[in-house]
């Protein structure tokens, strides 16, 4: 079961990382990895997703009935995902079209 759990996260908190350099190269700091804030966001992130109590069952955020992130880190993810997801498609597209997919699992 463990495996299965990694499995379904893992390509979360990569798709995550890449969203949040997109984001930050673009807004914050165009010639480092990540800036501070966005540092900050990413090891958030990570951390939820570590913990996520669904596991391999694990929904989009989106879709969770159990919002796990603080409202301010939540807005910040939200403006994340609002300026990098329609760009991953042309970026990242694999990943881009995975994530696009998992929006629509139930």
């Amino acid at each position: 079961m463990k495996n299965t759990i990694k499995s379904r996260i893992d390509p979360e908190k990569k798709t995550i990382e890449i969203m949040i350099q997109m984001y930050c190269k673009n807004f914050h700091n165009p010639e480092n990895r990540f800036c501070l804030s966005c540092l900050d966001l990413f090891k958030y992130a990570e951390k939820r997703l570590k913990y996520c109590q669904f596991g391999e069952n694990k929904p989009t955020c989106k879709k969770c009935p159990i919002h796990c992130y603080k409202p301010d880190m939540r807005e910040e993810v939200r403006k994340v995902m609002r300026y990098a997801g329609p760009r991953m498609l042309y970026s990242h597209p694999i990943m881009g079209f995975r994530h696009l997919l998992n929006k629509f699992k139930k």
